[in-house]
């Protein structure tokens, strides 16, 4: 998360020390362990997405997991076993120690000259960035209201930043964030405007409290300058994933991991020039575009857009850039596709006795299937 001011002198001796190299550089659940054994001869082929469990009596296998696919003569079947835990709430992605670091700012989000300056200028990038990518998705939208009827999530909202702007747009927005005085600087800031205080909800909460009641709710997820903050990233995207109706979009803002983005994001924005308050940023906790893609790809998201931001701290304004060597923007998609929850004996017993009727009339794939 940026915040801060802009830089002193010698800041830019160190950020024309840099620029060179900036020009050059471009770069509930952890994720389940997967195991495939496919077999196939135009008759039978089945994908196992998850390790098996054990054997039955006649070798077929039974499994503890959360999903399977099964995929034989041109057909596709996927069942979530029902009676596994579909949601991510018995461990938090919530950082101990960065909710004191937030605590400590509560009272300042609304400074717009102050230490969240600079998130203050990129509302100019990422509430256009939002709202072109969902009025994609609307074919008719009311003038002055693009967003109207849509239902949005803010997660890690701070002081309503980001959740006003969308509010204004007509959306209906609920931000959360688990730091309780930012809810009350969020809600007292939006009491201001009668419009805004019917059209958002604050809730202070994490992400994994919510998930169970408002799975399936959302039209579009906000992460904007969050995940470089969690504790288990994997988790809070499956989470992110969850909320989200099928054909819902997920955005994310946050910083690229290269040696760049500590050079500048941490020893300069934070140690030299005083444009980050000390402590606030992780490099470890920073993100490549590439392993984003990989999670949000591995919990049925499709990437659309992954593009560079620039924060020039001389001007105080971000640009969009090809460059995503440090700050960046990504858009991803949540697949139409749903599984059908199915009864437990008709997955386990009925499934695997069609698949060995088929696979009775192949004597190569019943020999697979023996050993």
């Amino acid at each position: 998360m940026w915040g801060g001011h802009k830089m002193g002198s010698s800041g830019s001796r160190f950020l024309g020390g840099l620029r060179s190299g900036f020009r050059g550089a471009q770069a509930c659940c952890p994720r389940l362990t997967t195991s495939q054994a496919v077999y196939s001869k135009n008759q039978l082929s089945w994908t196992l997405r998850i390790k098996p469990r054990v054997f039955g009596e006649y070798r077929i296998m039974w499994f503890k997991s959360r999903s399977m696919t099964f995929a034989y003569l041109s057909k596709m079947k996927s069942y979530r076993l029902p009676w596994t835990r579909l949601y991510c709430t018995s461990q938090t992605t919530v950082d101990s120690s960065e909710v004191k670091t937030f605590l400590a700012l509560a009272h300042r989000w609304w400074d717009e000259e102050g230490v969240y300056a600079p998130l203050h200028s990129m509302n100019d990038l990422r509430v256009p960035f939002i709202r072109d990518n969902l009025l994609k998705t609307i074919v008719n939208h009311q003038p002055g209201k693009p967003l109207s009827g849509m239902k949005i999530l803010d997660v890690g909202c701070g002081g309503g930043l980001l959740t006003e702007p969308l509010g204004r747009l007509g959306a209906s927005v609920t931000g959360i964030d688990p730091v309780d005085e930012n809810i009350k600087t969020a809600q007292h800031h939006k009491s201001f405007d009668p419009v805004l205080d019917k059209r958002i909800e604050y809730r202070a909460c994490s992400l994994e409290e919510i998930v169970e009641e408002t799975a399936e709710t959302f039209d579009a997820v906000i992460a904007s300058e969050v995940v470089e903050h969690v504790i288990d990233l994997e988790t809070f995207i499956q989470c992110c994933c969850q909320v989200l109706k099928p054909g819902g979009s997920l955005f994310i803002t946050t910083i690229n991991k290269t040696q760049l983005s500590y050079a500048l994001g941490i020893v300069f924005a934070e140690q030299i020039a005083g444009i980050v308050p000390k402590g606030t940023h992780t490099w470890e906790k920073f993100v490549s575009p590439e392993k984003l893609e990989s999670i949000l790809e591995s919990n049925g998201l499709s990437v659309l857009t992954v593009a560079g931001m620039v924060y020039n701290p001389f001007s105080g304004y971000w640009h969009w850039s090809e460059n995503t060597s440090l700050n960046y923007a990504a858009h991803a998609v949540k697949s139409s596709v749903q599984e059908h929850v199915v009864p437990a004996e008709f997955a386990l017993k009925g499934e695997t006795e069609e698949l060995r009727a088929e696979a009775s009339h192949n004597s190569g794939v019943r020999e697979e299937l023996k050993r």
